[in-house]
């Protein structure tokens, strides 16, 4: 299902339940819920059998507000695709500007200052912004894998390289304080 967010009763109660028994029919061989926001993702982790959620610019380096549902993921065995992972793209450029977007709008002043803060931690450890944003959701053992988007094929090259440039350790360990 993708965002369900005016309806999280009725897929809690009807739609989850009913892919869930195509699932175990073997129709489907997957169920499945995408939201931007955590809180009702949470909710039906919780309450129903689901097997991956898409949780879109809520676990990246600079909005990591959905590390209740990514634990209660890890606790039920739920895979997770941490989509976004740029932020709608101020974490896609080495040094992030007012000009570039931030949950699909202008960032505020507050969000540039802190993804300022994280380009240079990681120009301090040798690396580069995109590449510390691209990885960070797989760092975590509930994440199956990253969905970014892409229009081009030098985009997808890009980001292949980018999920391949080393990170150190000690820049992981100074972006997870920041």
């Amino acid at each position: 299902m993708h965002d369900p967010d005016e309806q999280v009763e009725q897929a809690i109660t009807g739609a989850i339940p009913a892919l869930a028994e195509l699932r175990d029919q073997g129709v489907i061989g997957a169920v499945g819920v995408g939201m931007n926001q955590w809180q009702a993702l949470l909710r039906m982790v919780r309450e129903t059998d689901l097997d991956v959620i898409m949780l879109a610019g809520r676990w990246t380096l600079l909005d990591r507000s959905g590390a209740p549902l990514l634990a209660a993921c890890a606790e039920r065995g739920v895979d997770v695709v941490a989509a976004a992972p740029f932020n709608s793209g101020l974490l896609a450029e080495d040094q992030p500007s007012l000009a570039a977007h931030f949950n699909y709008g202008r960032p505020s002043w507050e969000i540039l200052v802190q993804a300022r803060t994280l380009a240079r931690i990681c120009q301090r450890h040798g690396t580069r912004l995109p590449a510390a944003a691209l990885q960070f959701p797989l760092r975590h053992p509930a994440v199956a894998s990253v969905v970014a988007g892409m229009r081009t094929a030098g985009e997808v090259n890009a980001a292949v390289r980018l999920l391949a440039e080393p990170v150190p350790e000690a820049a992981w360990a100074e972006l997870a304080a920041g």
